[in-house]
């Protein structure tokens, strides 16, 4: 049994039934690999046994009673494996579009809090004869760093199965926790609340560290709710769409090196630019403004908790979407996200918001979080941002996702109420997957958008190669 943190918990209060905080991933692999086989029944078996490898994807939310404190997890015993793996075709003719279409729909389904929060969805029929898996999981259960960690626990270095392989020790399962008990633990922590006090002037000193910084002409990162609005800056639906693609992971360092920036630096300057594009062919490009992106950073290594599964910060930078030339607009980006991360370094810190989530009332962010979405107040006030990004990176090498070669994994991030895009990159096996995702409403072409992706980083590569 272990208590859920108050950031843990957030990402279950702030659901809503159209602001879902999962987060899924596309798996494409191919069965035929290396001499492979493959079968569903046998896939899904291999699942079953490696489930004792994976403590997280046996557990279930256990509440407290009242809703006093936070959840717990709690060994789930009897699962139904039949629940949480399905299998589904692809129709004709299996492509892209088809199997994009398929994971907006999944995306789009709230999951069920009585199950542990974890599905896998086999997708049969891809490009004939590929089969895809499409991986779900709520935020409150993974974030970056444990999602890859999750993935790699299903994943070997060698193809094939096995069955024989020794499982480990078996955990003895813990009794359920009566709700006495819960209470009981709820009303000792109460006290605690009153540590929220303490934020206060840690977060005034904090905001005003940021004001001095600037009156000594130190740059820093960008404010929120100085985004410029875009269509995709409103209230959101339940409805997801989803697009994909890939590009190769040496031309992104050959730009990195070309021009002495970071790797992510090229993932934002890339972003903006398909953006810009974007936004240009449809008349809706502000002019005077910069777009402004969340990106999430783990803060795993640095961070002083040592309990909860989310441990992440987030900075604000501004992605030069106003900028035609993509070498200016690489250098504006590579110098945005080097003052975002001084700053956030020197002021926020790796645990405000983890400091900030432990001591807020259970129900604040769910009660606070119906009526904003309820009153459509994502359209009232000043754009907090316009999109997340996210880079993350992923093994180097090719695996086997039980027993079957992966060729792509494609990750796809929530989305928020004012915050209808989100963009998120990861490395693999010498490529970097793309995976976007947004409201449907909002952004009915997704696809569009996602196509420009490739041709944007041909340009950044175009100009490293005049600078050589």
């Amino acid at each position: 049994m272990e208590r859920l943190t108050g950031l843990d918990a957030s990402f279950l209060y702030l659901e809503t039934g159209t602001q879902h905080l999962h987060v899924c991933a596309l798996l494409v692999l191919d069965p035929g690999a290396d001499g492979g086989d493959y079968s569903f029944d046998a896939f899904k078996a291999e699942l079953g046994r490696r489930l004792a490898y994976v403590p997280q994807m046996r557990r279930k939310l256990r509440a407290v009673p009242l809703e006093l404190d936070y959840p717990y997890w709690v060994e789930a015993g009897d699962y139904d494996l039949d629940y949480h793996v399905r299998r589904y075709g692809l129709p004709a003719p299996g492509g892209r579009a088809e199997l994009a279409a398929l994971v907006g729909d999944i995306a789009s389904t709230p999951m069920d809090r009585n199950h542990p929060l974890w599905q896998v969805r086999v997708v049969e029929g891809v490009d004939g004869d590929k089969v895809a898996v499409i991986l779900k999981y709520h935020h409150a259960a993974v974030d970056g760093v444990t999602g890859s960690e999750l993935l790699m626990a299903l994943c070997d270095t060698e193809p094939g199965q096995h069955p024989d392989r020794e499982p480990p020790a078996a955990l003895g399962r813990e009794p359920e926790p009566s709700d006495l008990r819960l209470l009981a633990e709820a009303a000792l922590r109460f006290p605690t609340r009153a540590g929220m006090l303490r934020m206060v002037p840690k977060t005034v000193g904090k905001l005003t560290g940021m004001v001095r910084r600037r009156q000594r002409n130190r740059s820093g990162m960008a404010l929120p709710l100085t985004a410029p609005r875009t269509p995709f800056n409103r209230t959101i639906t339940p409805h997801r769409v989803v697009a994909f693609t890939e590009v190769e992971l040496a031309e992104v360092k050959r730009i990195k090196n070309a021009f002495g920036v970071k790797i992510n630096d090229v993932v934002l300057t890339v972003v903006g630019g398909a953006l810009r594009d974007y936004l240009i062919e449809r008349g809706e490009l502000p002019e005077d403004k910069s777009l402004l992106a969340t990106i999430p950073v783990s803060v795993h290594e640095s961070s002083r908790h040592t309990r909860g599964i989310n441990k992440v910060s987030s900075l604000f930078c501004q992605l030069g979407t106003d900028i035609a030339d993509p070498v200016e607009r690489l250098k504006r980006v590579a110098e945005a996200n080097r003052a975002a991360k001084e700053e956030h370094e020197e002021l926020i810190g790796p645990d405000f918001l983890q400091d900030w989530t432990q001591y807020a009332p259970p129900n604040t962010f769910r009660i606070a979080m119906r009526l904003y979405s309820s009153l459509e107040l994502a359209e009232r006030h000043p754009v907090v941002h316009n999109l997340v990004v996210s880079n993350v990176a992923g093994p180097p090498l090719p695996l086997y996702f039980l027993g079957v070669r992966l060729l792509s994994s494609y990750p796809f991030g929530p989305i928020f109420h004012g915050s209808g895009l989100n963009i998120t990159a990861l490395s693999y096996d010498g490529k970097l997957d793309f995976g976007l995702i947004a409201c449907r409403e909002l952004v009915p072409d997704l696809a569009e958008l996602t196509d420009r992706i490739p041709g944007v980083l041909d340009a950044l590569r175009a100009a490293a190669e005049q600078t050589a």
